[in-house]
């Protein structure tokens, strides 16, 4: 059994999908937070952009369904209020730079992503762990 929940960093599109899909391939990750296995890290940066992306028009949200999956997200997260300098670790899509360097600021062991740019930095951003879902799944059955 784990002592200490993981502290990891989540990008949106991981966030979206564990929070608008219920039965979703991501869907494992809300209990995972909910039941202490794991702390999402956010930043001011980080939430503002998960919170431009659930206005879109396509998710069809109000704003009282909006706050109600924000309800179901940050209690069970940790904000990082110190500086996020920005990394040598260059990521191609610069808006995906902001999950790097929070990772990387915050010190968390795990950036999880289906982002093809941020898991092409694996191999080069060690110790931090850059897993697609799947693996962070597979990573913390074996790490429990």
């Amino acid at each position: 059994m784990r002592r200490d929940p993981i502290r990891a960093v989540l990008d949106t599109n991981v966030l979206l999908s564990a929070l608008l899909f219920a039965n979703g391939q991501l869907s494992w990750l809300r209990p995972c937070w909910q039941r202490g296995a794991l702390i999402p890290v956010v930043a001011e940066p980080t939430v503002r952009e998960l919170l431009r992306v659930l206005a879109y028009p396509k998710f069809k949200l109000k704003p009282a369904d909006r706050e109600r999956l924000l309800e179901d997200l940050l209690p069970w997260c940790t904000s990082w209020t110190g500086p996020i300098p920005t990394s040598s670790h260059r990521v191609r899509d610069p808006h995906d730079q902001v999950f790097l360097d929070l990772a990387l600021a915050a010190a968390t062991p795990v950036l999880v992503s289906g982002d093809a740019d941020l898991l092409a930095l694996e191999e080069s951003v060690i110790p931090l762990l850059i897993l697609s879902p799947a693996d962070f799944q597979t990573w913390l059955a074996g790490s429990s």
